[in-house]
């Protein structure tokens, strides 16, 4: 017999960013990172965004203060053919990032969003 509770998880559907202005965040989603909207709800403040992969990143208006913690803090990783290239030219739209790290299976940087929050782009070796 089979069991019904099996595969009730079925991986990651969207990643929750807390922003402090939903139009700022997403304008700047749109533009730095060419992240284009799926869906938008102005009511809850909350709009979700295609991140070319299977889980969608959904930006969401706090009604609260923004704070980040870079040493606790949780943070989408993306995927990235060439992380030298993503930073510079993420760089060049104006965007803050970090420097470019090399270990021995990937390659990767960190930057941020207009809040502040941590993302990361990430380029495994091949």
């Amino acid at each position: 017999m089979e069991n019904k509770n099996q595969n009730l998880l079925q991986g990651i559907d969207t990643v929750i960013i807390r922003v402090s202005d939903i139009e700022n965040s997403k304008n700047w989603y749109q533009t730095k990172l060419r992240l284009a909207s799926i869906w938008e709800d102005p009511k809850t403040k909350l709009v979700v965004l295609d991140s070319k992969g299977p889980t969608s990143l959904t930006l969401w208006q706090a009604n609260k203060k923004i704070t980040v913690d870079k040493e606790t803090g949780s943070y989408p990783i993306f995927k990235t053919p060439d992380a030298a290239m993503l930073r510079k030219e993420i760089q060049n739209n104006g965007v803050e990032v970090g420097e470019l790290i090399h270990d021995d299976i990937v390659i990767y940087f960190f930057f941020f969003d207009p809040d502040g929050n941590i993302l990361e782009a990430c380029q495994v070796h091949d």
